[in-house]
Order: structure tokens, then sequence, then C-alpha cells
């Protein structure tokens, strides 16, 4: 199990905030916020803690035929990560063991 949470997104439709309106899809609310600053609904807002991944910046592709690529989404899923995470958190996982392996 990850602490990891994933952002779903709302449901439609959505309730207003104050002077946020309601939004009965996503394109309807992607066209507001094109036209709105969050910063003119201060008073709607509030603070929350922001947690960042430190900086990656390697990317290396791996493939897998289609049938390990589901079953690698739907744990990924399940867990409630990304599947590039779910298969990043295994490889780290995995050289941690190998340099403990090796350092004993």
């Amino acid at each position: 199990m990850s602490n990891i949470s994933v952002y779903q997104g709302p449901e439609y439709p959505t309730e207003a905030h104050g002077s946020i309106p309601a939004f009965n899809s996503y394109e309807e609310e992607a066209t507001f916020w094109d036209t709105h600053s969050i910063t003119d609904f201060t008073e709607e807002t509030e603070a929350v803690e922001v947690r960042a991944t430190r900086g990656l910046s390697a990317n290396v592709q791996v493939r897998f035929d289609a049938e390990t690529d589901h079953e690698l989404e739907a744990l990924a899923r399940e867990r409630g990560v990304k599947k590039a995470t779910l298969i990043r958190m295994w490889v780290l996982e995995r050289l941690r063991q190998d340099h403990n392996s090796h350092a004993s």
C-alpha cells in the first residue's frame, strides 16, 4: 500500500463555492479558469500541505507486452500511483536490496 495520494478530479456537476460557480463538465470548468485568476478568489481558498518529489531528470524507456502492461496498470491503479511511479518504486527497492546484499 502507498501513502501517495493521486488526485482524481471532481465529479460533475460540481457545487458552487462562494463566488466560484458550479460546473457541469471539465470543459466548462476549464473555460472558466482560462478567463479567471485564482487570485480573484482568495476567500474561497485554503492553504494545503504540498509534497514535492525530488528532481527526477533521467528517463528510461522500458517495453512490455500488452498483458504485462495491463497488469502493471491495474496494480498501479490499485495502489493509487501512476504506472511509472510503481515501476520506479520497484527498481529503487531492488537496488537497495542489491546494495544491502553486497554490503553484508
